[in-house]
């Protein structure tokens, strides 16, 4: 049983296809920035708490200045 030639061709395409895939995918992914993935997720939680107590501390300074 042999291939005929338009499967060796589909092969060819189907191969080709995905090296450009991934070869595309990776150019796109090394435009990010990784430290923003590789976090730890408790150090993530953590700056996430400070960054809401600064604005509740904003928050009530405004409050007290307004009266």
């Amino acid at each position: 049983m042999t291939m005929q030639t338009w499967q060796i061709i589909g092969i060819i395409v189907i191969v080709v296809g995905f090296i450009w895939g991934n070869l595309a995918l990776l150019r796109y992914s090394a435009k990010f920035d990784l430290t923003k993935f590789n976090q730890d997720p408790i150090e993530k939680a953590k700056a996430s708490l400070a960054e809401q107590e600064k604005r509740q501390n904003a928050e009530k300074t405004a409050k007290k200045n307004e009266h």
